[in-house]
């Protein structure tokens, strides 16, 4: 018997779901919906893996409402998987076996702000952009950046990364605590506002990236950093991608303070100058940002300039006044629907290997080699600052052979990654897209993985099917 079939089994039949449903609906009135439009928006997966729908959606309001849901639906044995903004790569919303998705987006709210403690307290809901934006006043920011405007209980239920990470860290780095409903109902906060606690296990860290499987998160405390005096970002082409990996490697290692530093190849560069109008030379290309002081960004700027030019790069071009700054990042941002729009009809296969420093030039260099060899329509893009850098293979699903090839080179991309030391995923997750790589990469770690689920969701109703 199949995986599937027997995990599907052990949940609630269609009646008993249909009554816990109406229950529901009684309850929450019009935030509650098994309108089929809205069940697909909240299981998109924004890639090649199919759309699985749950069978309704429910938008509460408090954590309270929260373990109300989840501990009914633990009583019942109904799925239930946590929606925040519908960003996710790896069909992490997807429900496979049906169920209730839970949409946050209605815990919204910016709790209190600790401008002394330089930290904040948060809903899930809230979305990055709007944080800032309340913060602006306060000389404060949130610096966590994936690109896309994700709600924070999200970014923290994938450990989100992003183009600011080499110099402000993860979402690892900057959850100080969550609140969390667990898969009984139960209220759990994770710890309290101090900057280190060496109290008992680090809960934070086990839900942080734990993608929704051990716990939803309705509330988190996040660490902030004041706003930078002097911004300047710049922009530099480069002879090959080694060159630029290898300038990247310099200047990490040197410790120069690069507060962002980014990827394109030649092929991302033309898709990138059609979509956002840009008129940059198709070559490997590096897009860097440094903050401090207007002497310090300067002197950062310089550095980095003879480092680009020993490794064959330059002219370097900067872009001081923050309307070039914007227009250069929010094509760095725009980058995905760019791919998109540049093949029409195409599905995008997202990758995002991670690699030590050391390492990304040679699997940089092996990985365009794979790209060359299998003929694939296959734009680098990364955030090379920390070895970390997407293949995105632009697929026409209807063509069976492109489709293998695109698969074998995931597989290849992934094995070498892990050949290099690195991860089969620096940012986005397992979710379904990579979970047959877990195991090479953790070995009988999987196994422990396994018994905390099995420990905190044992009729495993907590965004089932994905991790594992």
């Amino acid at each position: 018997m199949a995986l599937d079939t027997i995990l599907s089994s052990n949940y609630a039949p269609s009646e008993k779901r249909s009554a816990l449903f109406s229950e529901f609906q009684e309850w929450l009135g019009n935030r509650f919906s098994q309108s089929l439009a809205l069940r697909e928006q909240h299981g998109h997966t924004l890639t090649w893996l199919e759309n699985q729908p749950p069978e309704a959606v429910a938008f509460p309001h408090s954590a309270e409402e929260v373990a109300r849901i989840v501990k009914r639906c633990n009583e019942t044995r109904v799925p239930i998987i946590a929606f925040g903004a519908g960003t996710s790569l790896e069909g992490h919303l997807n429900a496979p076996f049906g169920g209730l998705a839970l949409d946050l987006s209605h815990m919204d709210k910016v709790v209190r702000v600790n401008a002394d403690d330089l930290d904040c307290e948060v809903e899930a809901g809230i979305k990055r952009r709007a944080l800032n934006e309340t913060l602006r006043d306060t000389g404060l920011f949130f610096p966590v950046d994936p690109g896309a405007d994700a709600s924070l209980g999200g970014m923290a239920a994938t450990r989100a990364s992003g183009t600011c990470a080499v110099r402000y860290g993860t979402m690892r780095e900057n959850v100080v605590n969550v609140t969390a409903v667990l898969a009984n109902g139960e209220i759990v906060k994770t710890g309290g506002r101090a900057r280190k606690s060496a109290a008992g296990y680090d809960l934070t860290r086990l839900l942080v990236g734990s993608e929704g499987t051990l716990g939803i998160v309705t509330q988190l405390t996040l660490r902030l950093h004041g706003l930078p005096e002097a911004v300047i970002s710049a922009v530099c082409p480069f002879v090959d991608l080694a060159g630029a990996c290898s300038a990247t490697a310099a200047a990490i290692q040197l410790g120069l303070g690069v507060a962002r530093i980014e990827l394109l190849d030649p092929l991302q560069i033309r898709i990138s100058n059609a979509y956002s109008k840009l008129s940059l030379a198709e070559s490997p290309t590096l897009f860097v940002e440094f903050h401090g002081t207007p002497a310090s960004v300067r002197e950062q700027t310089d550095l980095f300039d003879t480092i680009a030019a020993e490794n064959g790069g330059g002219p370097m071009t900067s872009a001081g006044d923050a309307e070039s700054r914007a227009r250069l990042w929010q094509a760095r941002h725009d980058v995905y629907w760019s791919q998109r729009s540049f093949r029409p009809g195409a599905s995008t296969l997202v990758t995002d290997v991670c690699v030590p420093i050391s390492n990304l030039a040679a699997c940089v260099a092996e990985t365009y080699a794979d790209i060359e060899r299998l003929g694939l329509v296959a734009p680098i893009v990364g955030h090379v600052g920390d070895g970390n850098f997407h293949v995105v293979p632009l697929i026409v699903m209807e063509d069976a052979e492109e489709v293998r090839r695109a698969k074998n080179f995931s597989e290849r991309l992934v094995e070498r990654a892990i050949a290099f030391d690195g991860t089969c995923t620096g940012e986005h997750g397992i979710g379904q897209g990579k979970k047959s790589y877990l195991r090479a990469e953790h070995g009988i770690g999987v196994d422990l993985m396994r018994a905390i689920k099995n420990s905190l969701d044992p009729c495993n109703i907590l965004n089932p099917g994905k991790i594992f």
